[in-house]
């Protein structure tokens, strides 16, 4: 993370402040009974000064710039990489510090007591099939040269090609491995060190990879996989291998989320091995971990029913009475509007729910609020569903009021800021901002569209055929022209894909085109509603045919007809 810059000077708001730390809101031309002269630079005396004692070279915050190598001099370098080129960095942790015998200058000395500047100039000159003559190269001054280009590209391309002949000719030709679901359980674990775990990975041949190479080399080529993006998941593998317990039993994806501290990928690696067989998901998700956290110290019978609700909400059931598995978003809001009321229950000395009344019910209820709602649906639920399941004899939420929301009045956009975003020099904010203020997407529905589902100008969205409107398919246009000169050999059937989406099938987040606008998919879907809702008088059938949302919902937007317009309202 690079350091923040000092902030300007107050007055002329072009240099920084003289020093940030005591505080200073001047820079020393503005400074009162001046212009002052600046001090020179504490770390290299240099009169360009910057702030806080130090020049625009040496201070952090200050801007980047090319400049010479400290080392050889070399030009190309900059200060986050602490002024030195590549062979300087090594050159400065092997040799000490002394006066060069052949330029005088004061700098890391091999052992031919040459600087880095002068044994470069040596090699420069070299004749082949002889040592590097110092005093001849350099006896005239020296060349100076561009940084981190003195290395022997074709001599080490050859030498790695030797290698990886040597290593296919050593392989065999055809791998034996089984493959089994068993696996032997620890007594403990004992944590390996990271320095063992990388140079076993880097040195010991690896069976996984072996296993996996032929998958791997498929996969990457047909999903246009960048050689480095290959390299990191052979590297994971190799990681996975050392780390295995069990030899020839599949890997858990717990254990490719473990390699990822000694430098392995997850995301690459997980559909390799998915692709291979050899995976055993073992991740929970988040709400899972919610719930566990929420529900421990509760009394084991108590736990248990509420484990019941928790798998009908997340899985669903499939024997009657059956129920649609709900959103994870959905769980966690009742359990956060439950949990407390849980504990509470707990302390009083419940220990079933089974035990829970209608006047318990109302006294653990909320006043009002957010939290009364959350927990009025959740116990709801609960109930109901253990009801169904016959683990308690009545259902006590039956006859207490429903908690209702806090209504609120949708307010309008700015219409500046959405003519900004849909002209925006982004292909794809641009078309996400049309497809939404012109036909009213949602951020999930805008995240699965597929490029199969929009033809001959036409969008097919849940059975419906929706014509698109021209600025819409003129923003389109220029986004796929867009996809097909950055990702051209992408195999992703969504229509938004990215730099981590298109090497894959998943779609982008819901946000992807939304981080920087200042505004989210569903406040722009609001404005647009509530436009719509004005320009029809408050047409609500209309409305939710062509949104695709309930009478409440739609009532919602009367109001702010009815607020604007009094004789209106619905309600007089």
């Amino acid at each position: 993370m690079s350091t923040p810059p000092p902030p300007k000077c107050s007055v002329c708001q072009i240099n920084r402040v003289a020093w940030s730390k005591p505080r200073m809101d001047f820079c020393y031309s503005c400074l009162r009974g001046g212009p002052v002269t600046p001090p020179p630079c504490r770390a290299c005396d240099s009169p360009d000064y910057f702030s806080q004692g130090l020049c625009t070279r040496c201070h952090p915050g200050a801007p980047l710039h090319v400049g010479a190598c400290r080392g050889c001099l070399a030009w190309g370098v900059y200060r986050s990489n602490s002024w030195q080129c590549w062979s300087c960095r090594w050159w400065f942790t092997h040799y000490p510090v002394d006066v060069c015998e052949f330029c005088g200058r004061e700098s890391r000395i091999n052992g031919q007591g040459a600087c880095r500047l002068c044994w470069e100039n040596a090699r420069w000159h070299q004749e082949p099939g002889r040592a590097p003559n110092l005093e001849t190269a350099n006896q005239h001054g020296q060349q100076l040269f561009f940084a981190n280009l003195q290395y022997d590209k074709t001599g080490a391309a050859r030498r790695r090609a030797a290698r990886a002949r040597q290593q296919l000719q050593q392989r065999p030709a055809a791998f034996p491995r089984t493959i089994t679901d068993a696996r032997q359980l620890l007594l403990f674990r004992m944590p390996p060190g990271h320095g063992a775990i990388k140079n076993r990975a880097l040195t010991s041949d690896s069976q996984l990879l072996r296993y996996c190479e032929p998958v791997l080399r498929e996969h990457a080529e047909r999903h246009a996989w960048t050689r480095r993006q290959t390299n990191s998941v052979v590297h994971t593998l190799k990681l996975l291998d050392a780390l295995q317990d069990w030899p020839g039993a599949k890997i858990l994806a717990s254990d490719v989320a473990t390699s990822v501290r000694y430098g392995g990928t997850q995301t690459s690696t997980l559909e390799i091995l998915a692709a291979a067989g050899l995976l055993i998901d073992d991740r929970t998700t988040a709400v899972e971990r919610y719930f566990a956290k929420k529900t421990t110290g509760l009394p084991d019978e108590m736990t248990g029913q509420l484990r019941l609700w928790f798998d009908v909400m997340l899985t669903g059931s499939a024997t009657a009475p059956r129920r649609r598995p709900r959103h994870e978003q959905t769980i966690h809001l009742h359990i956060q509007g439950m949990a407390p009321i849980w504990l509470r229950w707990a302390e009083q000395g419940h220990t079933s729910l089974a035990e829970i009344s209608r006047k318990d019910i109302v006294e653990a209820l909320p006043a009002e609020g957010a939290s009364r709602l959350f927990a009025d649906q959740g116990l709801r639920s609960v109930f109901t569903v253990l009801k169904s399941r016959k683990k308690v004899f009545t259902n006590p939420t039956r006859g207490v009021p429903v908690a209702r929301s806090n209504t609120t009045v949708p307010v309008a956009l700015d219409t500046a800021k959405i003519r900004d975003a849909l002209n925006s020099p982004e292909p794809a904010v641009a078309l996400a901002v049309a497809l939404v203020a012109f036909h009213g997407l949602t951020g999930p529905q805008l995240a699965a569209l597929q490029l199969t589902d929009i033809s001959d100008g036409k969008l097919t969205l849940d059975e419906k055929t929706i014509p698109l409107a021209g600025p819409v398919r003129s923003r389109l246009t220029a986004y796929l022209d867009h996809r097909a000169r950055n990702w051209p050999n992408t195999l992703n059937p969504h229509l938004f894909v990215n730099r981590k989406t298109a090497p894959r099938m998943t779609p982008t987040s819901k946000l992807y085109a939304w981080r920087n606008l200042g505004v989210t998919p569903q406040a722009l879907r609001e404005d647009r509603i509530l436009q719509e809702i004005f320009a029809t008088g408050g047409d609500v059938r209309r409305i939710c045919d062509f949104f695709g949302i309930g009478i409440d919902a739609a009532m919602r937007y009367t109001l702010a007809l009815a607020k604007a317009d009094p004789e209106t309202d619905p309600e007089r």
